[in-house]
């Protein structure tokens, strides 16, 4: 179960990679669009961290 975990750990940051490349894109054209994706990468980010240190704990927890 851990191993999925870790799957969905590193998948907010392709998702966060995602949303930094849109937002490089369409920063001339868009630039509020452009800040609200760098918003969602900072979620992504947080989330990553936020997920790592909940499942380091869980594992911690069940040893």
């Amino acid at each position: 179960m851990s191993k999925y975990y870790k799957f969905f750990e590193y998948a907010y940051l392709v998702i966060g990679a995602f949303f930094l490349f849109e937002s490089i894109r369409i920063w001339d054209s868009e630039p509020g669009r452009a800040y609200l994706f760098i918003f969602f990468v900072v979620i992504s980010i947080f989330m990553f961290f936020f997920k790592r240190r909940f499942r380091r704990k869980f594992e911690e927890r069940n040893k």
